[in-house]
């Protein structure tokens, strides 16, 4: 063989091993999916007694109607955004455990922005509700970033402990001082009707979040993919001694990481105040900044796979209701499949029976790599 040769039959074989790799983890991601939803099947044929309704039910519930499919999109909305939000943090190697308090702290500002002018023109009133809760949940988010930076204070232990006193906060504002006496729920007044985002597939709840969650998700992908800003964080994601080494401002990088990803948590629980509560209501958000978490490390911290795995959560809790309305079939047996299929996903559970050698090859690699003094 002659070295041109040669060295063409090594470029092919480096274009296949970069499309191999390319269709790696999806093609793990889809089997993982794949086993998940049968190891659910068979939990419903086992418990079930009506185990053809139910799974009817839970499969096919949520395009039934108008109604299911419609909501079932909507709950996907704010799961969209605050996975967003952390797949900001985890390209930096950061974690922002603070999102159930963001979500919730941005919820109440959106809310006591649009009860405090009723009578102004709906536009303007909804942008400032949307721009001071994600500025709410960036100052939050930022404190932590800012810590570490400053001080190396472990900022997965202080978000966390900030989040914690910022719900029992809002809860005292909810049930105390902004209490509205004639609801038979824990929650604040009702904002003006002018102020809901306008539905796109009633009855359902359906609403133009879905157009701000799409936009959030044009944001993010061009800042992390086309930004020297987005560059720069993915750098200290991987190695922070070589970004430092080569120039980059370490610390400004990771706190303006965590201040994004604490707006995009104050954004989604704005959005989930204007299109679907139109009221803070006491522990509405709960599990939104968990659950926000799974999303992204499901979607294998790309925005395009935060997408797809919100609309894969909304899905199943849709499917959960529909066959708890149309069966015997409860809600644990639901929690049961999104926790199989998160623990396969995020623990890449099925990759130790793959065969080494042949289309998947397992690499051991943390997806978070170790920490660096910047």
């Amino acid at each position: 063989m002659s070295p041109t040769q040669a060295t063409t039959e090594q470029s092919k074989q480096a274009s296949l091993g970069k499309l191999m790799r390319s269709l790696a983890n999806p093609l793990q991601t889809g089997l993982t999916v794949c086993f998940a939803l049968a190891a659910g099947t068979v939990t419903l044929l086992i418990v079930s007694d009506d185990p053809s309704g139910s799974l009817t039910a839970f499969f096919l519930g949520p395009f039934q109607n108008i109604y299911t499919f419609g909501n079932m999109l909507n709950s996907a909305v704010p799961l969209i955004v605050t996975g967003l939000g952390i797949v900001i943090a985890f390209r930096t190697s950061l974690f922002n455990l603070g999102g159930e308090g963001q979500v919730y702290s941005g919820a109440l500002v959106a809310t006591v922005v649009c009860l405090m002018i009723p009578g102004a023109s709906a536009f303007p009133v909804i942008l400032l509700s949307l721009v001071a809760a994600a500025a709410l949940g960036s100052l939050i988010a930022g404190i932590s970033g800012f810590f570490y930076v400053r001080w190396r204070t472990n900022e997965l232990l202080s978000s966390f402990l900030i989040s914690s006193a910022l719900i029992l906060l809002v809860d005292y504002f909810i049930t105390g001082p902004l209490d509205d006496p004639g609801n038979n729920l824990l929650s604040t007044e009702t904002i003006p009707s002018g102020f809901w985002l306008t539905r796109l597939l009633p009855p359902s709840h359906l609403n133009t979040g879905v157009i701000l969650a799409a936009l959030a998700f044009a944001l993010v992908y061009v800042l992390l993919f086309r930004t020297r800003l987005g560059y720069e964080m993915r750098i200290c994601g991987g190695n922070r001694e070589f970004a430092r080494y080569g120039g980059i401002r370490v610390g400004f990088v990771l706190t303006a990481s965590m201040i994004a990803s604490g707006g995009l948590h104050g954004l989604a629980g704005a959005v989930a105040i204007l299109g679907t509560y139109h009221a803070s209501i006491q522990g509405f958000s709960f599990g939104l900044g968990w659950n926000g978490i799974a999303v992204a490390l499901i979607g294998r911290n790309h925005p395009v796979g935060v997408v797809a795995a919100a609309l894969l959560y909304a899905y199943l809790e849709a499917g959960a209701k529909a066959a708890v309305l149309h069966s015997n079939v409860s809600l644990e047996i639901a929690a049961l499949v999104q926790a199989v299929i998160f623990y396969l996903i995020t623990a890449q559970g099925l990759i130790s029976w793959l065969p080494r050698e042949g289309l998947i090859k397992h690499r051991a690699r943390a997806p978070l790599r170790g920490r660096r003094r910047s």
